[in-house]
C-alpha cells in the first residue's frame, strides 16, 4: 500500500486474540495493539488531533514553538508530527525520563527542559505552565485539558473497535490522562450502553509505565469518573509479570503498562463470565515494548526488575 505521508499511519491498529491469556471459559481476550502505529504507542492518535485543532483554531501558527509537559510517549509523538508539520517543539520532561525516549526526542530535534525526577509528571505539567504562562511564543497543546485527545479516541480507537468487534462486552486502559478512558468508553457507550468500561490505576506510590494515580493528586481536566463502570488498582510487580505473560504466550512484546491491562483483564474475564456467561474482552495495550529495555523487565529476575522498573519514570 502507498501513502502520501507517514502520518497516514496513525490509527487503524490491529485487534488481536490472545486465548492463551485468558482460559474463563466463554470469554474471549483481544488486545489493541497501539504500539503499531508510527512511533510506537497511541499517543500519536492525540498528537496529531491536538495540532490539528490548534492549526484549525489559529492558534497555532508557524512562529509558534509547542511546548508540553510529558514524560514519553506524548512528547515523542508531538516531536515526530511537528517535524512533519514544520514546527519547533520543546518538550518538559521529568530528569528520570527513560534514556530510549529522550533519545527519540532528540533524534526528532526536539528541545528537552527537565523538571525534578522526583515530582514525577505532576511536576512537569507545573514547570511548563511556568514556562508557557511567561512566553507568548508557546503553543501548549496540554493533553490534560485538550478535548482533541478524548475526541481522537472516540473519532479513531472507538469507532475502530466497534466496527472491528461490535459484540464486545468489556473494554480496559490505562489511566494516564483518562483520554483513552473518556473518548472510548463514550464511543462505545453510544453503541451499547451496557459495555463496562474499566481502568486500571498504578497502586498510590508505585510507578506502572503508562499509567498514574489519582491520589497523586493532580487529575486531569478531561477525566470523568463518571465515564467509568470500574477502575482495579494494579502493582507493578503484576504488571512486569503479565507483561512478560503477553510475551511468552502470545509473542507480543508490549510496554510495561500492558502487563496492568492484561492482569485487570483476567478478573474482568471471572465477573464476566459470571455474570454474563461470558463475552469478549478488549484490552488496549497502550505502546511497544522497545521503549523500555533499558529496565531490564523481561530478562532479570523479578525482584530485581522490580527494583530496576521503579527507578524510572514513564508516563
Amino acid at each position: 500500500m502507498r501513502y502520501k505521508s507517514v502520518l497516514d499511519l496513525v490509527g487503524n491498529t490491529p485487534l488481536v486474540h490472545v486465548p492463551n491469556l485468558c482460559e474463563v471459559p466463554n470469554v474471549r481476550m483481544w488486545v489493541k495493539l497501539e504500539g503499531e502505529n508510527p512511533t510506537g504507542s497511541t499517543k500519536d492518535r492525540i498528537a496529531l488531533a491536538m495540532i490539528e485543532a490548534g492549526e484549525a483554531s489559529g492558534g497555532l501558527t508557524k512562529d509558534k514553538v509547542i511546548l508540553e509537559p510529558t514524560s514519553g510517549n506524548t512528547g515523542v509523538a508531538l516531536a515526530m508530527v511537528a517535524k512533519i508539520r514544520g514546527y519547533e517543539f520543546t518538550a518538559v520532561l521529568p530528569d528520570n525520563a527513560s534514556t530510549e525516549r529522550t533519545s527519540m526526542l532528540e533524534a526528532y530535534g526536539a528541545e528537552i527542559i527537565f523538571s525534578e525526577g522526583a515530582k514525577g509528571s505532576n511536576g512537569a505539567v507545573a514547570l511548563a505552565q511556568e514556562i508557557a504562562g511567561g512566553d507568548d511564543r508557546y503553543f501548549m497543546p496540554f493533553q490534560y485539558g485538550n478535548e482533541a485527545n478524548t475526541e481522537a479516541h472516540y473519532r479513531g480507537t472507538g469507532a475502530e473497535i466497534v466496527d472491528d468487534l461490535p459484540e464486545v462486552r468489556v473494554f480496559i486502559a490505562g489511566l494516564g490522562t483518562g483520554g483513552t478512558l473518556m473518548g472510548v468508553g463514550r464511543r462505545l457507550k453510544e453503541h451499547d450502553p451496557s459495555i463496562k468500561v474499566i481502568a486500571a490505576e498504578p497502586e498510590l506510590g508505585e510507578s506502572v509505565y503508562g499509567l498514574r494515580s489519582l491520589e497523586e493528586g493532580y487529575v486531569p481536566p478531561i477525566f470523568d469518573p463518571g465515564m467509568l463502570d470500574g477502575k482495579v488498582i494494579v502493582r507493578a510487580r503484576e504488571s512486569i509479570l503479565w507483561t512478560r505473560e503477553l510475551l511468552q504466550k502470545e509473542g507480543i512484546f508490549a510496554g510495561i503498562s500492558a502487563g496492568a491491562v492484561i492482569w485487570v483483564g483476567q478478573r474482568a474475564a471471572e465477573r464476566l463470565a459470571d455474570k454474563e456467561g461470558g463475552g469478549d474482552i478488549v484490552c488496549l495495550l497502550a505502546d511497544a515494548g522497545w521503549k523500555y529495555i533499558s529496565t531490564e523487565a523481561w530478562t532479570k529476575e523479578i525482584d530485581t526488575a522490580e527494583t530496576q522498573v521503579e527507578q524510572v519514570l514513564w508516563w
